[in-house]
């Protein structure tokens, strides 16, 4: 049976009977971490510490009480996962390939060794990686080659628990990953393998090779720190528009508090670019048009800066890098859906959507396409910047103040500042001084190395550092940042990340020892490569020439008519709306951008 019958099938095979789940689970299923690791110490770490909580808070207490709120969302959100995880028994899963019992008998039995694969993937169409029993992922695809190559057998077909599935790293939908680690037990006798599963695999889906491990290794618990690559157009660092609300409040606050000359020089090598835009591209269409469209096209072009966020009726924006479509969804934790509603849109779901076909097209007023004239003229303007040395070196020294150990509770949800979970150790944070051109667009990458991330904790590092570098903001606020002030940071578009590879640093050190090989990518670096540039990196740039999503981020972001974001100006932190409490209501509009939104505590595990 070939990989893709055997993916069609599992939704049509009836759920693993409740006592076929031994009680005892297998390493790296500790009882709702979603296969992040065994339990450590014996004990349920999140359980224990909430107790610890309601026990040193006191009764009828203010802190008892958000603790008592914090630990119901929590638990709500935890058996939200594990329905999703273990299914709801109504008969269809993609987690279970049934086979007759004539079928399992005739099968020769054959020993299963414990490994580590090595896989790559593009997550284009996919509902992340983590095998579930509602959606397609990319360990459902790779569970189901296995089974097809004979890697495992068909009695253990029905349960990915049997083999011990692990993964490295969750990343969520739409999210890609040159490199990431499943830790399995698999039959490997087959010198072929890993060229035989790769046959039953689709073509943005490879395994770079499979490594005997010890039978205890989890690459969980086993990988120290992990590669994260962002890519982001470098019209990115280009200042708000100067009409737009967040730059007329920039230049407001420098003047009130007598800085322009310093603000204006930190955006000295943009000086006149929106003037230019103004007379060169865009006054030329406003002159075709008659007084009556022109003043409606005026008004309507900035219509978003007369919205005001706090107004809680006010309808919900979609996500910047979002373009709306039925069940929709940065590296996460395996605790964690979070991504799952704030990933792009992928260019084949938009095109075979039946909700686009089916919508009724009517004719457009001439002040619509006027407008639309005028937005795609905007958009051509800003890939025809081409970035400076100096505002590289601008944004590399941003990205320095990260380096170390730092408190992140207001780059992620559901942290607060005394939470020693929040603080976090970046090893290196770099920008390739050297753009890339692809098309009319200019790109620039980002490497950062960690140990580990909170949700949205990278894609908020990079608008956080963008918008420090675009708004002529001082370096300090960085820093500022990590004290016990709450502040609203926007999450970048989740289009340009992607898992570069984990590392196991320490385990590589042992390995020879005992007697296996290091885990490394580096003998693969062609293939990876390769696969980046075809699968990976094209999708991206397919992508946002398609859906515009990192202009459509920061415009949303330069237009929101609201003090959430007023501690980019020179009034600084003091300046901005103040988060009184993680359960505090935010303007729906804000929401996606926040990632207030989404489930979930950690994005990539401590």
């Amino acid at each position: 049976m070939a990989a893709d019958e055997i993916a069609h099938s599992v939704v049509n095979a009836p759920p693993a009977a409740p006592d076929a789940v031994p009680k005892s689970e297998p390493a790296g299923e500790n009882n709702g971490s979603n296969g992040r690791g065994p339990k450590r110490g014996g004990k349920d770490r999140g359980n224990d510490k909430s107790k610890k909580r309601k026990q040193h808070a006191g009764f009828g207490s203010a802190k008892g009480e958000v603790a008592d709120k914090r630990e119901q969302v929590q638990n709500n959100r935890n058996a939200k996962r594990r329905r999703v995880i273990d299914g709801d028994n109504n008969g269809s899963s993609y987690m279970s390939i049934a086979f007759t019992p004539e079928e399992i008998a005739a099968e020769e039995r054959r020993p299963k060794r414990k490994v580590a694969v090595l896989i790559g993937y593009a997550g284009t169409g996919y509902h992340g990686i983590q095998i579930n029993h509602k959606e397609k992922t990319i360990e459902g695809d790779i569970f189901a080659a296995f089974v097809a190559a004979g890697a495992i057998s068909k009695a253990n077909a029905d349960d990915p628990k049997k083999s011990s599935l692990v993964r490295c790293a969750r990343t969520d939908k739409g999210v890609h990953a040159a490199g990431n680690v499943l830790s399995l037990k698999l039959i490997v006798e087959d010198e072929d393998i890993v060229e035989k599963i790769n046959q039953h695999l689709p073509e943005q889906i490879r395994i770079w090779g499979i490594q005997r491990t010890s039978n205890a290794f989890s690459c969980y618990q086993a990988c120290d720190s992990r590669w994260y690559e962002y890519l982001m157009p470098s019209y990115s660092l280009l200042p708000p528009q100067p009409h737009s609300f967040l730059g007329k409040k920039l230049a407001e606050s420098a003047r009130e508090r007598g800085v322009y000359d310093e603000y204006m020089d930190r955006l000295d090598d943009t000086k006149g670019f929106w003037e230019e835009v103004e007379k060169n591209d865009i006054q030329p269409i406003l002159e075709k048009l008659d007084s009556e469209v022109r003043a409606e096209v005026l008004r309507k072009l900035h219509d978003t800066a007369d919205q005001d966020l706090n107004d809680e009726g006010m309808p919900a924006q979609p996500d910047a890098g979002v373009v709306a479509q039925p069940a929709q969804g940065e590296p996460s934790a395996d605790k964690s859906d979070a991504e799952e509603t704030a990933e792009p849109g992928t260019a084949e779901s938009q095109q075979d959507s039946p909700a686009k076909e089916a919508r009724p097209e009517r004719e457009l007023t001439p002040a619509e396409l006027a407008l639309r004239e005028l937005k795609a003229a905007y958009v051509a303007a800003k890939r025809r910047y081409r970035v400076t040395p100096p505002r590289i070196e601008r944004l590399q020294q941003a990205l320095n103040c990260y380096l170390g150990t730092k408190n992140y509770h207001n780059y992620t949800v559901m942290k607060s500042h005394g939470d020693p979970s929040a603080k976090r150790h970046i090893k290196s944070f770099q920008v390739n001084p050297t753009p890339i051109q692809i098309g009319d667009t200019e790109w620039l990458s980002l490497k950062v190395h960690g140990q580990s991330f909170m949700m949205h904790q990278i894609r908020k590092m990079v608008a956080m550092a963008v918008m420090v570098v675009r708004c002529g903001a001082p370096l300090d606020l960085i820093h500022q940042s990590y004290g016990p002030r709450r502040i609203s940071i926007p999450k970048a578009p989740g289009l340009g990340l992607m898992l570069e590879r984990p590392m196991f640093t320490e385990y590589n050190k042992r390995a020879p020892g005992l007697d296996k090989e290091p885990i490394d990518f580096a003998k693969y670096e062609d293939k990876i490569t390769e696969f980046k540039d075809k699968h990976i990196y094209r999708r991206m740039f397919e992508l946002e020439e398609k859906e515009n999503s990192f202009h459509l981020f920061f415009n949303q972001v330069d237009n929101f008519r609201t003090d959430y974001f007023l501690w980019v100006t020179a009034g600084g932190i003091e300046a901005s709306h103040e988060r009184s409490a993680r359960t505090e209501k935010v303007p729906k509009a804000l929401q996606a951008e926040l990632g207030d939104d989404a489930d979930g505590v950690e994005e990539v595990g401590t």
